[in-house]
């Protein structure tokens, strides 16, 4: 399949969905904790057999699923400035918010918890911030990987900018095969049926 474009025919039987993998770009970022969103794209475009190309604003990828398009985006702007990268692509696709799906990091559930949401708040994540000022809106579907708090007073940006400990890397790849389903869930039985079926599992 051609990568370098995702222009497909417009039919009742076929949609299309933003996956954006929330990330850092740069080797000294690849295993840190606050990296998950791409990670979890890497492991989906590992098991596609994809090759992510680096265009405008992000590095993309895509493949067909049950009739439905995926396209992956790792964005290139830096966290804190996610939101251009993702509203750049929606409207390039005329990709339906309700069918865009955010990656991130999470403090606030244990290692490995995975929740899908269809709004809320930033949290306090600045990727999150900048995608709900951009888009002007909380209503949008993000899938939360946890990432715990297990950091001393203080130390919250070393911890989610560290990386991940033996023991953590471990349990890494049931976790990742476990967002890789959710991902084709979301696509394929709606978010509903996702939140129902993957939510703290």
């Amino acid at each position: 399949m051609n990568t370098t474009s995702f222009d497909v025919e417009e039919t009742d039987a076929m949609k299309k969905f933003l996956i954006v993998g929330l990330g850092n770009i740069g080797e000294k970022y690849t295993n840190t904790r606050h990296n998950i969103g791409f990670k979890v794209l890497d492991a989906l475009a590992q098991k596609e057999d994809l090759t992510f190309q680096t265009q405008k604003l992000g590095d993309l990828t895509s493949f067909r699923f049950k009739g439905r398009t995926f396209i992956l985006l790792k964005p290139s702007t830096y966290m804190n400035l996610s939101g251009k990268a993702v509203q750049y692509w929606l409207t390039k696709e005329k990709i339906p918010q309700e069918n865009l799906l955010v990656i991130t990091d999470d403090l606030n559930l244990p290692f490995g918890n995975i929740r899908v949401k269809t709004k809320g708040s930033d949290g306090g994540h600045n990727g999150l911030k900048d995608i709900q000022n951009t888009l002007q809106t909380t209503k949008y579907n993000r899938f939360r990987f946890g990432i715990s708090n297990e950091f001393s007073k203080g130390r919250q940006v070393d911890y989610v900018l560290g990386e991940w400990t033996d023991e953590e890397n471990q349990k890494l790849s049931e976790r990742l095969e476990k967002s890789v389903e959710l991902i084709k869930s979301f696509g394929t039985a709606g978010i509903n049926n996702t939140m129902n079926t993957f939510n703290g599992k």
